[in-house]
């Protein structure tokens, strides 16, 4: 798998056979082998210290208190990295960072991407062992992402025993966050995946703060009708058709009846 670009699965608990809840995501590298460890981080109090990126310079103090959490990590940091990836706290919270998506030029001209943000590579460690639930990593991710911004887009998987959500950060500042139905699964690959998003449904549907204004303000829906966060915010390319659909076809020809 590590040679294929990164595809996630995310399956509801009633889509499940045994009625758990399951987020899953396959590895991109240019190389045969990329070793990484496994790591059980114990649980923190007290603690002072601050993170600091050797990709991109991204640097925020750490929470005093965190849950013991599992990581799997680079082995050779200095040379890629941490990029920490998967997890699962002692709360029983899942979560994998992330799914690379690419936000059209046309949005990141009004909120372009922050070059020393929360990048991938920092990500899992600045959210996994601080989150209660899925829903908790939405919101606590989307506040993280409003302090310090993103400098690249990602798709971030969540789930806890009960719910299971897909995230993606599309500019430097703006999100959405879809609850996956419980008795449904999803594809998503390398394109931002979601369509509709419902304003009316906060239990199913979250986003960032001033995202319709930030819509509204620059003329970005294409729709008169609808809210299609991947028409406004996602790209429909030649690549897109070539490298990203076929894998989100074939993951569905798999798994549909």
């Amino acid at each position: 798998m590590n040679e294929s670009a990164c595809t996630t699965i995310l399956v509801g608990k009633k889509a499940s056979i045994d009625g758990s809840t399951m987020i899953a995501r396959n590895d991109d590298t240019f190389l045969p082998l990329t070793p990484q460890r496994f790591v059980m981080q114990q649980a923190v109090s007290g603690r002072h210290e601050t993170l600091e990126s050797n990709i991109n310079g991204f640097k925020a103090p750490l929470p005093e208190s965190g849950y013991k959490t599992t990581f799997t990590p680079n082995v050779e940091v200095d040379r890629w990295g941490v990029f920490n990836e998967t997890s699962i706290n002692e709360r029983n919270v899942a979560m994998s960072s992330t799914e690379s998506v690419y936000g059209n030029e046309r949005a990141l001209a009004y909120d372009p991407w922050v070059k020393n943000g929360l990048a991938e590579d920092s990500l899992q460690t600045m959210v996994a062992p601080f989150i209660d639930s899925a829903r908790h990593g939405v919101k606590y991710l989307g506040n993280l992402i409003k302090k310090y911004g993103s400098p690249e887009g990602n798709g971030i998987l969540l789930s806890d025993a009960n719910e299971v959500w897909y995230m993606e950060i599309v500019t430097g500042h703006h999100w959405a966050a879809t609850r996956i139905p419980d008795d449904a699964y999803a594809i998503a690959a390398n394109q931002v995946a979601q369509d509709h998003i419902d304003f009316n449904d906060p239990d199913n549907y979250m986003w960032s703060d001033g995202l319709q204004e930030f819509v509204a303000e620059h003329h970005l829906n294409p729709s008169k009708d609808d809210f299609n966060f991947r028409r406004i915010f996602g790209t429909d390319n030649e690549k897109d058709r070539h490298y990203n659909t076929p894998r989100v076809w074939y993951g569905q020809r798999c798994f549909n009846p």
